[in-house]
């Protein structure tokens, strides 16, 4: 058993001399890329982790964790009383190809949810991936909140982040998880989304936000 196991580890690379081959040896694993959304945005606990990524096995998490952690992916720090995990600078920078992903998958989301699991923290990945090519020379700060978790959507000159805030944005949209995907993906208006849902705030934050993912159906009033 030990000498399969060996053999196991010693396959995981795939031995070429190429970027995308070698980045698929580190980051390449089941659970891996979805441990990393978990910390996009921000440090969460070893419970959290398991609590949150419905469906892995505890020893697969550590030995996950313990492999990204060697591979720089990641790193433990001291939170209040107890040991949560972070992304390194390093780890961050999978953002960007994993919002790629996200968005060439976001047309398989079309079958809808069925049974599958979800948590309104992947959003923090999902909306910036969706409103990709939107920018304000004047920088907006509008609070989404969706199944009880609140989030704040960025938009600047350099486009559109997701984080957790530390204080409660002063502009707030609150809705179903499905209407803030649908709103983001440009397939229903301000309109329709703000009658689906609740707004509080600046209407100008929220349509400086999402306007340029707006459908192609004339001017909207809001």
């Amino acid at each position: 058993m030990d000498e399969v196991n060996q053999q196991s580890k010693a396959s995981r690379s795939y031995g070429q001399f190429c970027a995308l081959a070698r980045s698929l040896d580190v980051v390449g694993e089941r659970w891996t890329l979805l441990i990393v959304r978990e910390l996009l945005p921000g440090p969460m606990r070893y419970t959290e982790l398991k609590t949150s990524l419905n469906g892995i096995a505890t020893n697969l998490l550590a030995e996950r964790l313990r492999t990204m952690e060697t591979n720089g992916i990641v790193e433990r720090r001291l939170e209040g009383s107890g040991v949560a995990y972070a992304l390194t600078r390093r780890g961050a920078e999978l953002r960007a190809p994993m919002e790629a992903l996200g968005r060439w998958g976001a047309p398989l989301l079309a079958t809808g949810r069925g049974d599958d699991a979800f948590q309104p923290r992947w959003l923090t990945l999902a909306l910036p991936a969706l409103l990709r090519g939107a920018s304000a020379s004047l920088p907006v700060e509008l609070g989404i909140e969706t199944d009880g978790f609140l989030m704040a959507l960025r938009v600047d000159e350099d486009g559109p982040s997701a984080f957790v805030p530390e204080q409660v944005p002063t502009s707030v949209f609150t809705a179903a998880p499905d209407v803030v995907v649908a709103l983001a993906a440009g397939a229903i208006s301000i309109e329709q989304a703000v009658a689906a849902g609740e707004f509080r705030g600046d209407s100008n934050v929220l349509r400086t936000a999402f306007e340029q993912h707006q459908p192609r159906s004339g001017p909207q009033q809001f």
